[in-house]
């Protein structure tokens, strides 16, 4: 058996998860109506927990109604949705995983059609499919270009009811057993709209280098006080918006600095999430983003997560050899091979006989093995 940080566990705070693989939040709009968890959500979720992930965490989840991306997004902005939250996490929990949430607010890229429609913002023409538009809400009246729908203007009293639903959402995902809890800053959705120079134009205490801040730590603080002691925190930010233009790298370095002493836990590192021009747009490569974790990582101090196209088992464990992030999280890699971290573990020579399955799977793998072997 070969030593690997990939398959060690990690301990933050009071929480110990088996390896550090993390099933990064993937967006797959199939929730019921009013946010609520479907079947279907069950049979998602319930194959990464088969296939070893140390800690999946769950898809945006809305924080108040309007703060959904689409119709078919997750919520936790009622009471209501507790109980099914907590169905899905106790499955998830029967096989071993850790499980997350990641708690969001859409802000100015609500009200729109899934991906596979083509992403445009819901209309007349949605409401017989139950799809009704809804206004969304930001730091200004649209988002960098002129065909988006005229949002409302957040105002002073709309924050502050905002950061209490994030709060609010906080103390439901404890209610629902969620060991850990992941605040969505990035991807040009609402707390990335208040950071980023590109979307916020403000004069107030909200706008400006040093207010453009002011959100996201109101947020943290909120849901740092309604979620337990010992329980990380985790915060997602775009360390960039795109090379050279809008939130830069220092201003993620700082930005974590602030959190980190407000009881954020880890930075979960991501980029992107407003139109550039194209060249100046990330480059796609595989891990074509741990340059990212790795800066801050080193100018925070503190845990990270590294994501985007880590697809093979030496690819990931050399990133965390390299001491650039300290958990690997895996998205599209995973939706193609949910067992992925099954698969890495033989890679490394650990688990030949099947063990670290669930009994009902690793029993008939293991004969399958030995009748292979003996052919």
């Amino acid at each position: 058996m070969e030593s690997t940080i990939l398959f060690s566990p990690l301990k933050i705070r009071e929480l110990e998860i088996n390896n550090r693989i993390m099933i990064s939040p993937m967006c797959i709009y199939q929730a019921k109506l009013d946010g609520l968890v479907s079947d279907k959500h069950l049979v998602h979720y319930g194959q990464y927990a088969l296939g070893g992930a140390g800690l999946i965490m769950l898809e945006a989840t809305a924080v108040e109604k309007r703060g959904r991306i689409s119709a078919g997004d997750l919520g936790l902005w009622s009471d209501g949705h507790i109980a099914p939250m907590k169905h899905l996490v106790d499955n998830l929990h029967s096989y071993g995983s850790k499980v997350g949430i990641q708690l969001a607010h859409a802000g100015l890229k609500g009200s729109t059609r899934p991906p596979w429609e083509g992403n445009g913002f819901l209309d007349a023409t949605d409401i017989p499919k139950g799809r009704e538009p809804w206004q969304t809400i930001g730091p200004n009246d649209g988002l960098l270009a002129e065909s988006w729908p005229t949002a409302k203007i957040a105002t002073k009293e709309d924050l502050k009811e905002i950061v209490k639903a994030w709060g609010d959402a906080a103390a439901r995902a404890d209610k629902a057993g969620f060991d850990v809890l992941e605040i969505h800053g990035a991807h040009g959705y609402l707390i990335s709209e208040f950071l980023s120079p590109l979307s916020n134009f403000r004069t107030n205490e909200y706008g400006g280098n040093e207010g453009r801040l002011r959100l996201a730590c109101e947020v943290v603080e909120a849901v740092r006080s309604n979620w337990p002691e010992e329980k990380p925190l985790f915060f997602r930010i775009s360390v960039i918006d795109g090379v050279g233009v809008g939130w830069s790298i220092e201003d993620s370095v700082s930005l974590a600095k602030m959190i980190k002493n407000k009881g954020v836990d880890v930075i979960d590192c991501s980029s992107g999430g407003f139109d550039v021009d194209r060249d100046r747009a990330i480059p796609r490569r595989l891990g074509f983003q741990t340059y990212l974790a790795d800066a801050v990582k080193s100018g925070a101090n503190m845990p990270v997560v590294a994501v985007g196209l880590i697809t093979e088992a030496s690819q990931a464990e050399k990133i965390l050899q390299e001491n650039k992030a300290d958990i690997i999280a895996i998205g599209r890699t995973a939706l193609n091979n949910p067992y992925w971290p099954r698969q890495a573990a033989k890679y490394f020579g650990i688990d030949e006989e099947f063990g670290g399955w669930p009994e009902h799977y690793g029993w008939w793998l293991n004969r399958w093995s030995r009748s292979l072997k003996s052919l």
